[in-house]
């Protein structure tokens, strides 16, 4: 008798470059497909689309729906959608601004520009979106209301609440240290852009380190050294470049002298300074890092992407998914809020169409970044570079002279395909969530 080979004695299959960095191939396929795209439309556009002052303002465009993405990563995990997220975002915005011109100079007697206008205007738009979220999780969590039900109606509601809360007006202009958080009107500058790349890079070079020594301390495979420290070099590079690449949009010389004047200072003659990192991205970068951890290394990031793989064996395993479903929809709530801080410090003003079809943008943005829609499986980064690739579409097509109806219908074919291109990729690696 024979013996025959079995999976533990059969040799083990050779890894190939990728494999060994442990990078997942859809990351590579979305960079790649952003590369590509930015290629394409600075071929076309005679090389203005990757100029430092393009590429600076598509970042400020990106910032708001990628921050309402991170969130719908979760939503979508947990097998729900939300429809509500672009007209909840207009009503957020309408409450800012209503109380930095209403409610803080006639009930507090403050005014605009106070220093304590933009935090009261901030806090009383986080606790709008929180707790209309929560509302909505309400609904779907304990009276078992469809998602796409309640908030499609939400998206009728919020958007007229919105109107009604303004009465059809715009509001504006803003408070302008709660235009801070807009983009061109609010950035660190050219130091502490380099301030914060340092920050960055140790920051992220002490997370491998820690990442390694946990795994050998629970003996579990790790990246050979050369792989670490390629991954520390390429983190290292991208966040430099990053900087660079924002820093050398110059300020105009007018505005530049008049913010030397207002600080009382004469401009130096031949002074040139960048832009830097705007605030708005600094938000979205903190906001994918405290995300990224709830996911990664907290109970409830746990629970979600359990109850999102199988809802039935996590509810027979003691997670309250009804609760769940709550925390859920107010997070999300909470980032629309933060977004329509984004947005209406951007216009500077409030708008009745602020957040139009930001629901389809949100949407769109986590699908192509990766996330499941039969739940259960998602990231934070994959959303962001979602939106960060339709927004490159957009940004390019307007550039080029493409009409409006036609780049939707772009962005909606993008949409498709990115949806198939996952339905092959799961057939493919045997994963059938």
């Amino acid at each position: 008798m024979t013996d025959t080979p079995t999976a533990a004695s059969a040799p083990p299959k050779p890894r190939n470059f990728f494999s060994v960095l442990e990078i997942d191939t859809r990351l590579l396929g979305m960079i790649g497909a952003f590369v590509v795209i930015c290629l394409v439309f600075n071929f076309l556009t005679d090389g203005r689309f990757m100029t430092p002052r393009n590429l600076f303002n598509l970042t400020i465009q990106t910032a708001s729906v990628a921050i309402m993405a991170t969130g719908m990563v979760f939503v979508i995990v947990t097998r729900n959608i939300d429809l509500s997220v672009g007209s909840l975002l207009a009503t957020c915005s309408a409450m800012m601004a209503m109380t930095q011109t209403w409610f803080v100079p006639d009930w507090l007697g403050l005014g605009l520009n106070n220093p304590a206008t933009m935090p009261i205007a901030v806090v009383v738009g986080i606790l709008t979106g929180l707790l209309i979220g929560a509302f909505q999780g309400w609904l779907i969590g304990y009276l078992a209301i469809p998602a796409f039900i309640v908030t499609l109606g939400g998206f009728l509601v919020w958007r007229n609440v919105a109107w009604h809360l303004t009465k059809g007006q715009t509001i504006g202009p803003l408070d302008e240290n709660f235009q801070l958080f807009g983009g061109i009107n609010g950035t660190l500058g050219e130091t502490w852009s380099w301030i914060f790349a340092v920050v960055a890079i140790i920051g992220s070079l002490y997370a491998l380190i820690q990442s390694r020594r946990t795994r050998v301390a629970h003996e579990f495979p790790v990246k050979p050294m050369w792989a670490e420290a390629l991954i520390g070099v390429i983190i290292a590079a991208t966040i430099i470049g990053f900087v660079a690449i924002l820093n050398a949009y110059e300020i105009p010389t007018a505005r530049l002298q008049r913010i030397y004047e207002a600080r009382g200072e004469i401009l130096p003659e031949g002074t040139v300074e960048g832009y830097g990192i705007p605030i708005s991205v600094l938000v979205l970068i903190l906001i994918v890092i405290v995300m990224t951890i709830v996911a990664l290394r907290t109970r409830l990031g746990r629970y979600i992407f359990a109850t999102g793989g199988n809802p039935e064996a996590a509810a027979l395993a003691g997670i309250n998914t009804r609760l769940l479903t709550v925390k859920v929809f107010a997070i999300m709530g909470m980032l629309c809020a933060i977004s329509a801080i984004v947005a209406s410090s951007r216009q500077t003003f409030h708008s009745n169409d602020i957040g139009t079809l930001d629901e389809l943008r949100v949407i769109a943005a986590a699908v192509i970044g990766g996330t499941a829609l039969a739940g259960g499986m998602g990231t934070i980064y994959g959303a962001v570079l979602g939106a960060l690739i339709m927004q490159s579409l957009q940004s390019g097509m307007a550039m080029v002279g493409v009409d409006a109806p036609y780049q939707n219908m772009v962005v909606g074919s993008v949409l498709v395909l990115a949806v198939f291109i996952d339905i092959l990729y799961r057939r493919r690696t045997g994963d059938k969530t």
